[in-house]
């Protein structure tokens, strides 16, 4: 069997899943679901009826993990807009409201976490 070639692809691949394995990552799948219910679409272009992905507001290769608090759901075309660029700024690029997003980036996350605290058995 013949290596496979070494593309450019291939080795951004190599390196984000090394990178991803590095860090200790803590949304769990109902955790996601509620983000995608809260938001209700893409939480950048509001778009709704797509498929949706997890985009970490802080990128993995500059230090985030999938996390309550820094994941938000979104559609493709957002998502590979954005690549790994900070969201404030990626946002003021493409004119889309920033304070409204932070906003209601902060509701549901304290929404969100107050309910999932409350979930938890106390000890």
């Amino acid at each position: 069997m013949p290596p496979r070639p070494r593309t450019r692809a291939n080795r951004y691949a190599r390196r984000r899943r090394s990178r991803v394995a590095a860090k200790s990552h803590d949304l769990t799948p109902l955790q996601w679901a509620a983000l995608k219910e809260a938001w209700g679409g893409c939480a950048y272009c509001r778009a709704d009826g797509v498929a949706l992905q997890r985009d970490c507001m802080l990128a993995i290769s500059r230090g985030g993990r999938y996390t309550l608090g820094n994941v938000v759901p979104c559609c493709r075309s957002c998502n590979a807009s954005k690549c790994n660029t900070e969201v404030t700024t990626w946002m003021r690029r493409k004119k889309l409201d920033e304070r409204l997003f932070l906003v209601r980036q902060a509701q549901i996350i304290a929404e969100l976490t107050d309910a999932f605290e409350e979930a938890q058995p106390t000890e």
